[in-house]
């Protein structure tokens, strides 16, 4: 159950201008009277800890009570996050240049932190390279990410300039992904965001993975599709997902590539699998994680690891046909997680 007075804080801090939207949109899917939905939704909240994103995105007006318990909602993922991760340990992920250096047997590529680097330095770094993937510091989602043909530059020096203007903490070798992920989207990296656990004894558990994909001429895979793999066979299992979770836009085939995604075969999961799982272990103050994890030609890479894993991705109706949601998964790994 929620906290005591979350209903209220809802209340307070809700843009009731998006509520609004939020209950207009369900009334549209549900045909249910616009009143009954905003009650139901302050039940929600009060009850499950469920925003009213999440009773929309999630069909909340499609479930019963039994299955409403089920589904890691705003303020579980959250509680869930605080139970699980000690912050004092999450600048190793949120900061780009400690990350890489910790975990740079995982990571397969190239890269140059340029606070610690020369001018000198960085010139040795670029001039074998064709391609730079350019990273801000403490940012998610791909936020001021770039991808730069060293070419497009006039000379070395023009290059450094927009570099060091730019502020990037971090140039690092393009990834250059398996052949099966470029038919699926060519523009950007299609990585894969894998979520593990560690349970009571620090043991680590892959619990769940999406497939996320670029669009429209994206150089980046954020917020544009996603579906989730099967852990054992690599297949993806189920139609995409819009990236905008609201749309609730369902893709049986990519809108550019046309290549049909449920039932598409991905090369390497388990070894991902393995790969993350070990990576899960090296900072264990740590135990809830989602990797973005790449696909090269030799194997996985991991991209970067996430210390607050987004709630919304892995328990969307077209992917729930169930109408389970992931929190019994979480409580079977960590039975003293308490909300």
């Amino acid at each position: 159950m929620a906290d005591k007075g979350y209903i209220f804080r809802v209340l307070k801090n809700a843009s009731f201008g998006k509520m609004k939207t939020a209950i207009k949109a369900v009334h549209e899917r549900s045909g249910k009277n616009s009143i009954s939905i905003f009650f139901d939704m302050l039940w929600c909240a009060k009850r499950y800890g469920a925003g009213y994103y999440d009773y929309e995105i999630f069909a909340f007006y499609n479930l019963n009570k039994e299955q409403r318990k089920t589904y890691v909602t705003r303020l579980i993922s959250k509680k869930l996050n605080m139970f699980m991760n000690d912050t004092e340990y999450a600048h190793l992920f949120d900061n780009k240049d400690e990350f890489n250096e910790l975990f740079k047997d995982y990571i397969g590529r190239g890269y140059l932190q340029m606070d610690k680097s020369s001018k000198e330095d960085v010139r040795k770094f670029v001039e074998s390279r064709e391609y730079l993937f350019c990273k801000m510091q403490d940012k998610e989602c791909g936020i001021g990410c770039e991808r730069l043909k060293v070419s497009d530059f006039k000379d070395f020096d023009e290059l450094y300039k927009y570099l060091v203007d730019k502020g990037f903490c971090t140039i690092e070798d393009n990834i250059k992904q398996h052949p099966a992920l470029s038919k699926l989207y060519p523009n950007a990296v299609n990585s894969m965001r894998v979520i593990t656990i560690l349970d009571n004894d620090k043991v680590p558990h892959c619990i769940y993975i999406v497939q996320k994909m670029g669009c429209g001429g994206s150089v980046v895979d954020n917020n544009c599709l996603f579906t989730p793999v099967d852990i054992e066979t690599g297949k993806m299992k189920y139609p995409a997902h819009s990236g905008d979770t609201t749309k609730g836009i369902i893709y049986t085939e990519h809108p550019d590539t046309h290549v049909k995604i449920q039932g598409y075969q991905l090369p390497f999961v388990k070894e991902a699998v393995e790969m993350c799982l070990k990576a899960a272990q090296v900072v264990p103050q740590i135990r809830y994680i989602g990797w973005d994890v790449a696909i090269t030609p030799d194997g996985p890479a991991i991209i970067e690891g996430n210390t607050y894993c987004a709630h919304d991705f892995w328990q969307l109706p077209p992917h729930t046909p169930d109408k389970i949601g992931m929190l019994p998964t979480i409580k079977k790994y960590v039975p003293d997680f308490t909300y």
